[in-house]
């Protein structure tokens, strides 16, 4: 079930309610353009209160605020003990933690 989609003309961010977790899916072009959407969707996943994944397999390019995004959503969670992990596997965000030096932060999502 979708909770919140919202698209911008190149990217989207939307929360889906699964059984004991919270998938943050990650489409296009994750920017400055998606800043409301991703407030959204981080109140979303934190209210829900199960474990959050952050799938960003459909992510084609993340900027320093899609990076934002997902590190406070991170800290966020840790804060009220919720576990978040990442889906990468085409790596476009793992990549980017790593040029910042913040790849430990997240644990992949088997």
């Amino acid at each position: 079930m979708d909770l919140i989609e919202h698209s911008a003309a190149a990217g989207t961010i939307r929360v889906d309610i699964q059984e004991n977790r919270t998938v943050v899916v990650l489409v296009g072009e994750i920017d400055a353009a998606l800043r409301s959407e991703a407030s959204a969707c981080m109140g979303v996943a934190l209210v829900a209160g199960d474990p959050v994944v952050i799938d960003s397999t459909q992510a084609t390019f993340i900027d320093s605020s899609g990076i934002a995004f997902v590190l406070q959503l991170h800290l966020a969670a840790s804060e009220a003990g919720i576990p978040v992990t990442l889906r990468d596997p085409h790596r476009v965000l793992r990549d980017v933690l790593d040029m910042v030096g913040l790849s430990g932060e997240l644990p992949s999502a088997v």
